[in-house]
């Protein structure tokens, strides 16, 4: 390596470099053990493959002067991963195998002069390649790489044998552990790719890099957005003197969120509750179930809102019965004029006692034009394996509407749900209800901090908080989000959760339900007017007075 350098450019090849190009390629192969004449491309050449495809001939200079090179062609998928020889996919070293409607970048050489290795330039040109590969929106690198090494362990390992051990860094393969180490994973052992490649014994390793940005039926209309844009409402509690009242409230915020471009509306657990104001004279059981009723107006009118707002929005959730089961139920209110259902799940020891309440029993992902999302009902984010199933199902943005009266119960969510967004490597907001109402039994107090959490790596902020509101104040947070970080951190990561997680020990899947199994009969709460009511008695009757024994911890 020079002992001064004064300046590296990577650049695409011209005819012009072609002197420079013979002598360091030259170089590079002066030590290769190959049966050829002359190490290196005739001029005619490198005119072909200037004229076929420019862009996908890459040079690197180190002062001026050119020191090594990529040369690629476009190539089908099919003819590239299936067994070949190096003549055969360059049309005999004529390239007529270039294909402008292939789905591959297949390198057909890369090389770097001895005398200026040291400098990382291959990896320049590795990456290079790879930006190239997602500009063209081309599914992925494809090349087959020598093995040098192999030569030396050819009577002890077979090649796959040698693959391995340099994987596992025992045997040093300076090519093999190189691309390796570029995020390039095996297909296959081939024979005979390179005739005369004795340091490989004629096999050569087919490599792939996987463009995860690669789009195979890319459209100009209505294309998935990369940032999306979240507007979170954190939903004040005050007396509402009936649904039309909650309804011109929620429309003003949808209103503020969707006026700056969001792209979905996130409302809190139970955000309905004072409309159980004018049930305050019976229990808390029979007052929930009260409010039930609107459940099915609220989810007509959201529709509404989201069509004219032209937003996705999460309803936070209410309660609902079905078939005499309270249930507590949200809805994702598309753009598109769609809605679907989730159940909150895990119901907590307080609201299976005072309210009756019991689970649903579906875990799922939700496709949006905004990519897949996962909703989960406050007390569910403290349960991992549901949101690590909705991963597998390759969710990237966890919403979790949530509803607590007391900062410790707050924790218990914040905590979670920031382990969540690091675990499955997704985006976690949050939302939930503040403020007091006094006038209805039950939902006295509420604690909540609105934010938006990201998983920790060198791409997010530092401390996983993507952004968060003032503790216990009506108002709004709009972030933005960046899906393809998720893609990056899921390949290139520090860690990679998700891909290192050992499943030859370990695996979680969703247990079956049948379609006829329903939900058990729900607990009988400890109010005994409110069970004797559900039972058709008719001798004991709710009295606004009574008094309360112990208030349910919403979580």
């Amino acid at each position: 390596m020079q002992a001064e350098i004064n300046k590296v450019e990577l650049r695409n090849l011209r005819i012009e470099d072609y002197k420079e190009l013979r002598l360091s390629m030259q170089h590079a192969y002066k030590d290769v053990d190959l049966d050829m004449d002359e190490p290196y491309w005739a001029e005619k050449d490198i005119k072909r493959l200037l004229k076929i495809f420019p862009e996908g001939q890459l040079v690197v200079l180190v002062d001026d002067k050119v020191v090594g090179s990529a040369l690629s062609l476009i190539v089908d998928h099919k003819k590239a991963t299936m067994n070949h020889t190096y003549e055969k996919i360059t049309g005999n070293y004529s390239f007529d195998t270039h294909d402008y409607d292939g789905e591959v970048l297949y390198g057909i050489d890369v090389f770097i002069d001895p005398e200026y290795r040291g400098l990382r330039l291959g990896r320049r040109l590795y990456e290079a390649r790879k930006e190239l590969c997602e500009q063209l929106n081309l599914r992925s690198i494809i090349f087959a790489g020598r093995m040098p090494g192999y030569e030396e362990h050819a009577d002890e390992l077979t090649p796959k044998e040698y693959i391995e051990k340099v994987r596992l860094k025992e045997i040093h393969d300076p090519v093999l552990a190189f691309q390796l180490s570029n995020d390039f994973h095996v297909i296959k052992v081939m024979r005979n790719y390179l005739e005369g490649d004795k340091n490989s014994q004629d096999y050569a390793v087919l490599m792939e890099w996987n463009n995860i940005y690669y789009d195979k039926s890319p459209v100009l209309i209505n294309t998935r957005k990369s940032i999306i844009r979240l507007g979170l409402v954190q939903w004040q509690m005050r007396p509402l003197a009936n649904v039309e009242a909650l309804f011109e409230q929620a429309e003003f915020f949808i209103d503020a969120v969707s006026g700056y471009g969001s792209d979905f509306a996130l409302f809190p657990e139970l955000f309905i509750a004072p409309l159980m104001a004018d049930f305050n004279h019976l229990s808390e059981a029979d007052a929930i179930r009260e409010i039930a009723r609107f459940s099915e107006p609220i989810r007509k009118r959201f529709q509404e809102m989201a069509i004219s707002y032209n937003i996705n929005i999460i309803t936070g959730s209410m309660p609902m019965l079905e078939d005499g089961n309270l249930y507590n139920v949200g809805f994702l209110c598309k753009r598109d004029g769609t809605s679907e259902m989730y159940t909150k799940i895990h119901i907590t020891p307080n609201e299976v006692n005072y309210w009756g309440m019991v689970g649903g029993n579906e875990i799922k992902t939700f496709d949006t034009d905004c990519g897949k999302i996962g909703i989960m009902i406050c007390y569910d984010v403290e349960f991992p394996e549901l949101s690590r199933l909705m991963a597998d199902e390759g969710m990237e943005i966890l919403f979790v509407p949530f509803l607590t009266d007391t900062q410790n119960g707050y924790t218990r969510v914040r905590h979670c749900a920031q382990a969540r967004a690091i675990e499955n490597e997704c985006y976690v907001a949050i939302a939930g209800c503040v403020g007091n109402l006094p006038g209805v039994n039950n939902m006295d107090i509420q604690y909540a901090q609105t934010a938006v959490f990201t998983p920790s790596d060198f791409s997010f902020p530092s401390n996983g908080i993507k952004a968060e509101a003032t503790p216990n104040t009506e108002m709004t947070i709009i972030v933005d989000v960046d899906l393809d970080l998720l893609k990056e951190l899921h390949e290139f990561g520090s860690v990679r959760i998700l891909k290192d997680r050992r499943q030859d020990l370990y695996k979680l899947k969703k247990s079956p339900i049948a379609k006829s199994e329903t939900p058990a009969e729900p607990k009988a709460p400890k109010v005994t007017t409110a069970s004797a009511a559900r039972n058709g008695s008719s001798t004991m009757k709710a009295n606004s007075g009574a008094p309360r024994t112990r208030t349910p911890k919403k979580n």
